[in-house]
């Protein structure tokens, strides 16, 4: 026999390496299992890691949430008076008080970017966002499609890709784009709905 291992006195040789093979399965098994144990646990604990992470800095970012919503009203009024300014000012004391203003405008949308929070302000001809705009109004219009946004009345913003406040937006009528019939009426308006015009002097 070449084997190192001697096999026991009264012991058949081939029970003998049964037994052993035995012990080497049950052993690879549990050697198995308990890596199985490890890796799960493992997973587990780096699972537990992302998730308070993750809750730190939901709650890192609903109070910078509370702290940008509060001030929206603010960027509001700022970018109004900015807006209602004459684009020439020849009294120059006038001019260094928008000039304040300005850069007061400036200084608190610097803040809301290191912040991460970011204006939504779509242009004219923009697809219709429901996540991030709100229709207030709904206007004819044939420069752009129907659906699209035609004026925006108000912007939103939206913190680290949540929306804290949608865009206010009139959008064009979705039969914006319909053919208007010479008189002024839609040539299939009254036919779908059976109505007639009475032509005859009464």
């Amino acid at each position: 026999m070449t084997d190192e291992t001697e096999v026991p006195e009264g012991v058949a040789e081939g029970d003998y390496n049964e037994t052993l093979k035995a012990a080497f399965d049950k052993l690879t098994e549990e050697n198995a299992a308990l890596k199985e144990q490890a890796l799960r646990y493992a997973a587990e604990a780096e699972n537990t890691k992302r998730r308070a992470e993750r809750e730190a800095n939901d709650a890192r970012a609903f109070g910078i949430q509370r702290f940008a919503t509060s001030l929206l009203g603010v960027a509001d009024v700022l970018q109004r008076a900015l807006a209602s300014a004459p684009a020439e000012i020849s009294d120059p004391a006038f001019k260094n008080f928008v000039d304040g203003i300005a850069m007061t405008e400036r200084e608190l949308a610097g803040a809301f970017d290191k912040n991460g929070v970011k204006r939504i302000n779509p242009l004219k001809g923009d697809k219709f966002d429901p996540h991030l705009h709100q229709a207030v109004m709904e206007q004819p219009s044939t420069d752009v499609e129907g659906g699209a946004v035609l004026m925006i009345m108000q912007p939103g913003y939206e913190l680290f890709g949540r929306v804290i406040r949608p865009a206010m937006v009139a959008v064009a009528a979705k039969t914006a784009g319909a053919p208007v019939h010479k008189n002024g009426y839609d040539s299939d308006a009254g036919e779908a709905a059976g109505e007639t015009v009475n032509t005859q002097a009464e």
